[in-house]
């Protein structure tokens, strides 16, 4: 016989699995019975795999098909069980999927963990390493498991602080086996009453028998039938909850559960959840869909592509179909025809389910968008097809901040707001809503009371020349050079001001400005958009967007720099006291080391790096020379 201490690993824990241990350890999150979930959980998913792959590879399944998940307490050993007859571990998977973590999005897992143990808790749950949580009642935790289709077993064994070892094992069955060494203060998961309390709880929704061993008996605590097949009115808030949360793997409750048959020419039934809270790898490209397809009860694949866009990614749940066949394999279903009928299902019921809940509940629903609404925004350029019906649901900041119920408002209620002689919808785009709410360029919009979108997403730049414009009205950037504000009458407060006539030698000033800054600008005009700034850039007509530039440039997608038009505003006090000294013997010195302050200026204000830091640096300290000494 085999010395399994003699061939016994060590391994230490990678150490973003060490951080999250850490949490765990030290958390005092108050409903502890969580772990109980977590592994019921794992136990399902891994007999549904082994369902699958026995459809083409019975063998696999020989001698024990009857999937199940066994839970044993042993009082005497201060000892809890829980193990499953799925498709078990071999050495390699228990090193990695005990031992590290090779998801995407690590790194934007931990940059979000704070400190706070619940909440640190919940992002281990999104994060899928629910198996983790054992630690939170076990001082030890020992695996076993055996690959079906191996004959070799393994054991794993940790007390989570920094190390774990794996060794061959004899007398392993098929599947996994989770034994835990329970603390003292968890001696409650060794009374069968409360394990089943637990159960009934967070699993009963699980569709295969949750059995519990004690005393000799043996009990079944669950309806063992799949949730999402039951009639709606049959099933509670709290158990779509608990389903929720077992196929995310969070703590949150959903923020919509949108549950139904379709019927006809395709016969299936879907169960999807919209989340609480936002996932931390959203916006990660690796991160896959989290929707779990059958066919009759079978679970397939938790890694179909195509069964949603990828503007829902955020969807969570089960899709369950009559008609694609059992056996089909996950290469196969790519480009499916039946699959692209149930996918376009989904959407058009996921995107009429958030309208009503907009209608019914805006203040829900802004919740939503401001933590969903940039990938909905995907859509808008991905799916000409349900175009129209993202436009009514996207949400906007805009500068009529005031007066908006959530703060947020639709293009159709912005066309209603539109003033007279106003042809487009204005948008400035920028790095938050705050930084484009605060750009110069706006002034004279304001001025006229126009709103103008505040667009702060990275997807803004895309989809709004994709679709081009809302209601007849084109889209428009508030910083391109042809703003036709002149068309827009201003308030009679503001008619007086702006029909002042410019400081004398005005036109004479812009022509030294082009003169001076003709290699760094594209033009130099009169501006009809400031009000308190003395200069702004704005881009020409046909040039790409100063905010776009700067996005691509910052991912190494753009290497030059295009040159801007310089506005200048030609009632401004300093533009007005340059245009008198320009007329003044030697003034034309003086002007053209001003040209280069006031380019530097409009490039500080626009978050644009100025072209000569130390040239800056020198101008400046002569020009509060001049004004001091």
């Amino acid at each position: 016989m085999r010395d399994e201490a003699s061939t016994e690993e060590k391994h230490g824990f990678q150490a973003e699995v060490g951080r999250l241990l850490d949490i765990v350890a030290h958390s005092l999150y108050s409903e502890r019975s969580i772990f109980l979930r977590e592994l019921i959980s794992n136990a399902s998913d891994a007999c549904d795999r082994l369902r699958y792959l026995a459809l083409t590879s019975p063998e696999l399944a020989a001698g024990d098909s009857q999937f199940r998940v066994t839970i044993a307490p042993d009082a005497a050993a201060h000892s809890l069980t829980v193990a499953d007859n799925g498709i078990g571990m071999n050495r390699e998977e228990l090193v990695a999927n005990l031992g590290t973590i090779a998801r995407s999005g690590t790194s934007a897992f931990l940059a979000q963990a704070t400190g706070d143990a619940a909440k640190d808790l919940s992002l281990i749950g999104q994060f899928g390493v629910g198996f983790y949580a054992s630690f939170m009642v076990a001082e030890k935790v020992e695996v076993f498991s055996r690959r079906a289709g191996e004959a070799e077993g393994w054991r794993w064994v940790s007390d989570g602080k920094g190390e774990f070892t794996v060794s061959p094992a004899t007398e392993v069955e098929r599947g996994t086996r989770i034994l835990l060494h329970l603390r003292k203060d968890a001696e409650e998961f060794l009374d069968p009453l409360r394990l089943k309390t637990v159960v009934a709880r967070y699993s009963d929704h699980i569709a295969l028998p949750i059995l519990l061993k004690a005393g000799g008996k043996e009990e079944k605590l669950n309806e063992a039938a799949a949730l999402w097949m039951r009639p709606k009115s049959e099933i509670t808030e709290r158990q779509y909850a608990e389903f929720y949360r077992h196929v995310s793997h969070g703590l949150d409750q959903p923020r919509l559960t949108i549950h139904w048959k379709a019927e006809g020419k395709i016969d299936y039934t879907a169960l999807l959840f919209l989340p609480g809270s936002r996932p931390f790898d959203l916006f990660n490209p690796e991160r896959k869909h989290r929707l779990k397809l059958y066919v009759r009860r079978v679970f397939i694949t938790d890694d179909c592509a195509d069964i949603l866009p990828g503007y829902l990614r955020f969807l969570q749940g089960i899709v369950d179909s009559e008609d694609l066949p059992l056996n089909i394999s996950r290469e196969l279903l790519q480009h499916n025809p039946l699959l692209a009928k149930i996918r376009s299902g989904l959407v058009k019921r996921s995107l009429a389910e958030l309208a009503k809940l907009a209608e019914k509940d805006g203040e829900a629903y802004g919740s939503f968008w401001d933590d969903f609404g940039p990938v909905l925004k995907e859509g808008l350029y991905e799916d000409t097809e349900q175009r129209e019906a993202l436009l009514k649901l996207a949400r906007f900041r805009s500068t009529r901040a005031e007066g908006l119920t959530t703060g947020l408002t639709t293009l159709a209620d912005y066309v209603g707001r539109m003033k007279p002689g106003q042809e487009a919808i204005y948008y400035i785009t920028g790095e938050t809503v705050e930084a484009a709410a605060r750009s110069p360029q706006l002034e004279g919009f304001a001025a006229r009371g126009v709103e103008v979108l505040l667009l702060a997403d990275p997807v803004d730049e895309f989809w709004v020349p994709a679709v081009g414009g809302y209601d007849a009205k084109p889209f428009k950037s508030a910083t391109r050079g042809g703003a036709d504000l002149e068309k827009i009458a201003l308030p009679e407060d503001k008619k007086k001001a702006a029909e002042e006539p410019q400081a004398a030698g005005t036109d004479a000033l812009i022509a030294l400005l082009k003169l001076t800054l003709k290699d760094a600008v594209k033009d130099v005009r009169a501006s009809h958009r400031l009000e308190a700034s003395a200069v702004c850039l704005v881009a020409d007509e046909g040039d790409m967007d100063m905010h776009l530039e700067r996005l691509l440039k910052q991912h190494r997608q753009l290497d030059g720099k295009s040159k801007r038009v310089l506005e200048v505003n030609p009632r401004h006090p300093v533009i007005a006291c340059l245009a008198k000294r320009l007329s003044q013997n030697g003034g034309a010195d003086a002007v053209t080391e001003a040209a280069w302050l006031l380019l530097d200026q409009a490039c500080i204000v626009q978050g644009e790096p100025v072209s000569d830091t130390n040239a800056f640096a020198r101008r400046l300290d002569s020009a509060l020379l001049r004004a001091v000494g």
